[in-house]
């Protein structure tokens, strides 16, 4: 068989622990037999971002932003306890966090499913999108573990020097915790922006939540900036196809979604994105079935698992014993991209590629192979047979090679 041949690379980020182990895998069995491959190839592996103080990760970024998509490994974001293990001299940033804050992106999330594993939401029949915006709030906070009794004051000045504003937060008559969080208006119309040319790309009608109700200054900006985007830019294209965008409090949205069957975008702001999409990829069955792309308002695409790189799984593999590690959510990252470089550089072979891999991903499990970790969510009655993560990419391969033949 020829290879499908590419005209322009990816870029591709590798990562860390068992995912490395199973990005390998991937390519050696399901992208490289049949495809021939082009990349720009970034380890975003921690001894490597070590190594180089970090810019790696920033070459990495700047290189999606020349080439306009990427394809990512997860990777570790260290901790104390990491510092420790690598022997790191910083405690680096999480790469996902630089790569978000460059190229201004949005967080979609979405889970793949199987007619075999059933949510435990009994109602929710179609896929709900989560859109997170990948920026400030919490995540960006300023924090200070308040000693003693004394006085937190909010104070802004201006470019000139000028004191603006100034009011009391808390009077602390004992020790307490202080946060300052923030976020800017730029970030969040790149938020409503993705959101919006999203839901028109896939046809999904669009929900936006916070709670404007207590936070009447920092949530009703968000939400008044999307209103007024939505207004002015998208609300013709939104009724042409027939799609609905509502902005609703975040405790009534959550009733909303649970009621709900599914079939539409999220968005959230950063906190309770990250948040949400957990819940939401639990309740469908497994994080590990739930894909993730970051998408920037200047239609520049980074594609990757929304799970961690399983370390417990990767010790055991560094012993010598087997793992039966569920490799979806990374195979989908690579069907991702390939599929977007295709559609970016008219290579329909490739595009016809990236879906034959992802309906061959569908066939293997809805046939009952399928890593342990799906074994125990399947419905009672369906045959469902454990094999380990090289045996359930071999017999992906066998049905891939079946729908090119």
């Amino acid at each position: 068989m020829e290879k499908i041949k590419m005209t322009t690379p990816l870029v591709e980020m590798d990562g860390d622990e068992m995912t490395r182990i199973i990005w390998q895998m991937i390519k050696d069995e399901l992208l490289y037999p049949f495809v021939d491959l082009k990349t720009e190839y970034y380890d975003l592996g921690l001894p490597e971002r070590e190594k180089t103080k970090d810019q790696v990760t920033f070459d990495a970024a700047y290189a999606n932003q020349k080439y306009g998509v990427s394809v990512k490994c997860a990777t570790i974001t260290p901790n104390k306890q990491r510092v420790e293990e690598y022997n790191l001299t910083e405690m680096w940033k999480s790469p996902n966090g630089t790569i978000r804050a460059i190229l201004d992106g949005t967080v979609f999330r979405a889970p793949i499913l199987i007619d075999s594993i059933k949510p435990a939401v009994r109602n929710w029949k179609k896929p709900i999108t989560i859109a997170r915006h990948a920026y400030g709030d919490v995540y960006k906070a300023t924090e200070y573990r308040v000693p003693e009794e004394g006085k937190a004051e909010l104070v802004f000045t201006d470019k000139n020097g000028k004191e603006s504003f100034r009011k009391t937060i808390y009077d602390f008559e004992c020790p307490g915790v202080l946060q300052g969080q923030y976020n800017k208006d730029d970030s969040i119309r790149s938020f409503a922006d993705s959101c919006f040319n999203y839901a028109i790309n896939t046809k999904q009608d669009l929900w936006f939540a916070t709670k404007d109700t207590i936070s009447k200054q920092y949530d009703q900006t968000f939400k008044l900036i999307f209103k007024e985007i939505y207004d002015a830019d998208y609300r013709e294209k939104f009724e042409e196809l027939g799609i609905e965008y509502f902005y609703t409090l975040i405790d009534d949205a959550v009733a909303r979604v649970i009621r709900s069957e599914g079939g539409y975008i999220w968005a959230c702001k950063n906190y309770d994105g990250d948040v949400m999409s957990d819940m939401v990829s639990t309740a469908f069955g497994s994080l590990a079935m739930m894909t993730s792309v970051l998408v920037s308002p200047n239609g520049q695409y980074e594609y990757e698992a929304a799970h961690g790189t399983v370390t417990r799984h990767y010790y055991r593999y560094l012993k010598g014993e087997e793992t039966s590690t569920n490799p979806m959510a990374t195979i989908f990252a690579w069907s991702g991209a390939l599929r977007k470089r295709g559609e970016f550089d008219g290579l329909s072979d490739l595009v016809s590629f990236a879906d034959k891999l992802e309906e061959a991903c569908i066939d293997t499990l809805n046939d009952g192979i399928m890593t342990k970790d799906l074994v125990g969510l399947v419905e009672k009655g369906t045959k469902a047979t454990a094999v380990n993560t090289i045996g359930f990419i071999k017999a992906i391969r066998e049905r891939l090679e079946a729908k090119l033949a």
